[in-house]
């Protein structure tokens, strides 16, 4: 008798279509609803599309109903205290067309209505205390900010051709700005657009009754991004990050400050030093203290974040973390102040932890074989967190102390329908004795006795932790085994989850030791008899597009190789990527011309003429983060070498195309990289 899993059908690339994802889960104060974003995928439009949804959790079982609805994505769900009315973000405001403005509905029903009406749009709205203001974050420059001041304001259009000839007219002026760019910031670029002359300030708004306006007051000045917005509990102060050097590296050395948010503007104060950045802060409910994620300033980004605590007017910032050694990803406080709860991945899961503010034993609250994605608290206690798991992508969770119950199954149609291989984990122990940790899928169909090819895959970074829950790589797995494939992936030493140590020591040397871990898992997936060691297939992205370079022009064993968004020259990388401290943080370059030899020899294009491998070189046209310049270096060194190889280039898409790319470019990708393996690696 064939089993359930057997008689269903094996995954397409076509099937990321139809898959629906949660996002940003946002508990009601008294924890009866939950408030969270629904993604999917418009195959016709090849677009996103995000609207709220609500879980009401007050019933005995959970009711999910759409909450908001519209041609225009909906974001950033976010509860006033008294859990009456929901802000949130949307384009939806017809004066500016495409604009993301601060919207705001009553959960009880009726008419969403923005409260705002910037020419650039507004995001990331956060309640005041008392409910009665919201702060925000706007984009302008310098010439729209003495405009605000002066209290002059654009006429208001009448009717939508004015509304229409009005953004016809600024996306003219925009051009104009354009022709020639001029540049004189660093950095200059990111995603996959370049930078304007706006900054990122922070404005407050008086809640307006329904149908009527309120003029937001913007509480920050000067050449400067804000980029965090958090409420002191008495409303007199808004918290945030600023860099102690914005005119090169405005998202480094970063200090907590604190802004007053009464409406008159004065200058911010800074209440951290030197020595490490400051990544966020939350003050505690009763207002005695500041919780904030810290790293140090200098030295590998591998190094791990600690989770502190501080005076919430300045003073001694203390660690609570150090013995955890794992890096917090987010943080919320209980309500009696006693305790923080913070996310952490932890060898290849991701759970919920419990620290004291006094110090002591970093306790799992919330774990098991998955990935937690976010999470919120009730005062009561109560949390809702978004998770994925090895079997299924990601859906919402409630945990009410030790119970814990499922909201959401909005992928249960595609999973009745298609086969989903079971994950095995895998520990080895590398040459120099490390332990490392991997897991191997088997093909569909696996049968004893059968030879098999095998699609090794890395992740980038370097310091991202994989694991079996990952849920960017769930249809990518799944699709490789559905096609025939075995797969195999592990976390090399680099890798977060593991603790500093791990993590740190791959400082100036990216290559080399992270093959031999790579290439130990190999040899020891192929020790258990099924693989075809002819039929090898090697992929990673971004880091992991650097690692492929490199061990297709150290190692000849692949049968054929698939490099995707690479660092290939450390040399041309700087100077090109939004990121060009890189070389500092990770290599003790303030300049690659400081040390030439250096640069050259950790740079995978120096290998290009032992490059042997049929290598395809995935690259998207507005990277930024590592320029296309690089992928064309490395093709044209190949070619010229008369060796095989391809470039696939995509336009519009940046880094996060295969994670976030147009739909169709994404279900493109999958498709051409395994008729790639296929061409090499499966039996003709």
């Amino acid at each position: 008798m064939p089993t359930k899993n057997a008689a269903k059908r094996p995954l397409k690339a076509e099937d990321l279509y139809g898959l629906q994802f949660v996002e940003d889960p946002q508990i009601s104060p008294d924890g009866k609803c939950v408030a969270f974003v629904k993604m999917t995928m418009s195959k016709l439009l090849n677009k996103y599309e995000r609207h709220i949804w609500l879980a009401d959790l007050s019933g005995s079982r959970p009711q999910v109903r759409q909450f908001t609805f519209g041609d225009k994505s909906d974001t950033s769900p976010r509860w006033s205290p008294d859990g009456r009315t929901l802000a949130f973000v949307s384009a939806r405001e017809p004066v500016t067309p495409d604009k993301p403005q601060i919207c705001i509905i009553g959960v009880g029903g009726g008419e969403a209505h923005p409260i705002t009406k910037l020419a650039n749009g507004a995001t990331s709205p956060a309640w005041s205390p008392d409910g009665k203001r919201i702060a925000f974050l706007g984009r302008v420059n310098e010439e729209e900010r003495k405009k605000e001041d002066s209290g002059k304001e654009d006429p208001k259009p009448d009717t939508l051709i004015e509304v229409k000839h009005q953004k016809e007219r600024r996306e003219e002026d925009e051009k104009k700005k354009a022709d020639p760019r001029i540049i004189t910031r660093l950095p200059y670029r990111t995603g996959t657009e370049y930078y304007d002359d706006r900054r990122s300030h922070i404005y407050v708004l008086d809640v307006p009754a329904e149908g009527e306006s309120a003029k937001p007051c913007r509480i920050t000045d000067g050449e400067l991004d804000f980029t965090v917005v958090e409420w002191s509990p008495d409303g007199k102060y808004i918290y945030s990050t600023q860099s102690r050097t914005p005119d090169y590296s405005p998202w480094e050395q970063l200090d907590i400050i604190r802004i007053n948010a009464t409406g008159k503007r004065r200058p911010f104060t800074r209440l951290t030093k030197p020595g490490f950045d400051y990544l966020t802060a939350k003050p505690s409910p009763d207002g005695k203290w500041l919780a904030v994620i810290r790293h140090v300033e200098r030295g590998s980004w591998g190094h791990t974040q600690h989770l502190c605590i501080m005076p919430a007017n300045g003073g001694a910032v203390r660690p609570l973390t150090v013995e955890f050694d794992r890096n917090p990803e987010s943080f919320e406080w209980s309500a009696d102040s006693k305790y923080l709860y913070l996310q952490a991945g932890d060898h290849g899961d991701t759970g919920i932890y419990r620290v004291a503010a006094s110090g002591g034993v970093v306790a799992r609250v919330v774990g098991g074989r998955r990935m937690i994605l976010g999470f919120s608290r009730a005062k009561a206690g109560r949390a809702a967190f978004v998770a994925s798991t090895p079997e299924r992508p990601v859906d919402l969770y409630i945990a009410d102390g030790k119970s814990e119950k499922q909201i959401t199954d909005f992928n249960r149609k595609l999973l009745d329908e298609v086969r989903v291989a079971k994950t095995e984990e895998m520990r080895y122990t590398a040459p120099d004795s490390r332990e490392i940790q991997g897991w191997l899928i088997k093909p569909h169909g696996f049968k004893p006795g059968k030879k098999y090819p095998l699609a090794v895959n890395m992740h980038g970074g370097p310091h991202v932790m994989w694991g079996p829950s990952t849920p960017s790589m769930w249809i990518e797995w799944q699709f490789h085994a559905a096609r025939g494939y075995a797969v195999f992936y592990c976390n090399p030493r680099g890798s977060g989850g593991y603790g500093d140590e791990f993590a740190s020591v791959i400082q100036s040397e990216w290559g080399d030791d992270v093959m031999h871990d790579v290439l130990t898992g190999v040899d020891r997936v192929v020790d258990k008899g099924f693989v075809d060691t002819k039929r090898i297939a090697l992929t990673g992205g971004s880091y992991a597009g650097y690692m492929t370079a490199w061990i297709v022009g150290h190692d000849h064993r692949f049968a054929c190789a698939w490099s995707q968004r690479g660092l290939y020259s450390l040399i041309s990388f700087y100077g090109t990527s939004d990121i060009p401290q890189l070389l500092r943080r990770e290599f003790d370059l303030e300049f690659p011309g400081d040390d030439p030899e250096k640069s050259w020899q950790h740079s995978p294009l120096a290998y290009a003429k032992d490059i042997r491998t049929p290598l395809a070189i995935e690259h998207q046209d507005n990277d930024y983060r590592c320029p296309v310049s690089d992928a064309e270096q490395l093709f044209t060194t190949l070619k010229k070498l008369k060796r095989e190889v391809a470039f696939y280039r995509y336009p519009r898409e940046g880094h996060e195309m295969s994670r976030s790319g147009e739909p169709q470019h994404r279900v493109d990708r999958l498709n051409r990289m395994v008729e790639w393996f296929d061409k090499y690696c499966m039996k003709r």
